[in-house]
């Protein structure tokens, strides 16, 4: 079984998005709660990274929130997390909220989604971490990411295994789930590899 505390969230901030996606949000922030797991996110009192961490906190669970300084400035942070850590830059950032995790699951997004969970898929494979990596495909949002992920290993550009450093889940429940029954099964890549197909 796995032992999984805190959670990074990784989601939009915008607020105009289909109410569905919020939904989602939601729903992930209070099982997280439910189920004993506290979120690491972006600190911020807007979208999707709201809509998570409110639900979270709302049931018991307890918000980290870690937020670059130029963000911080703009005066989007919540004053309603345990912890906030403002951080010189967006990669000192993605360091310490990796640093703080147990785990992570990539919300609906933007580039800056995209670009960190890219991060935490890169660092599993190397074996810099052996965590847990969901990717909650609310409304089929990642299905052309995905459909690129796979094209990246059929032309060897990763290693056709590659798909196992993360899970795919299209409810909230499902990422629960695969969270709380979490357990690394994928091989971190070796010198070997890079001379076989």
């Amino acid at each position: 079984m796995s032992s999984i505390k805190n959670v990074c969230v990784f989601a939009s901030s915008c607020d105009y998005l289909d109410k569905s996606y919020y939904s989602a949000a939601a729903e992930l922030g209070e099982l997280l709660a439910k189920n004993n797991m506290n979120m690491v996110y972006g600190g911020s009192s807007l979208g999707m990274m709201w809509a998570c961490a409110s639900k979270v906190k709302e049931n018991g669970g307890k918000i980290f929130g870690v937020m670059p300084e130029r963000l911080y400035n703009m005066g989007v942070s919540t004053d309603e997390c345990v912890e906030l850590t403002v951080t010189p830059c967006m990669r000192t950032r993605k360091a310490k909220m990796d640093e703080m995790s147990d785990a992570v699951v990539a919300l609906a997004g933007g580039f800056g989604t995209l670009e960190e969970l890219s991060e935490m898929i890169v660092q599993k494979q190397l074996g810099y971490n052996s965590k847990a990596i969901v990717i909650l495909n609310t409304n089929g949002f990642y299905d052309n990411l995905l459909n690129f992920f796979d094209d990246i290993c059929k032309k060897n550009f990763a290693k056709v295994d590659a798909g196992g450093l993360y899970y795919v889940a299209d409810t909230p429940q499902e990422a629960i789930e695969y969270l709380k029954n979490y357990k690394c099964e994928f091989r971190a890549l070796t010198r070997e590899d890079l001379y076989t197909r």
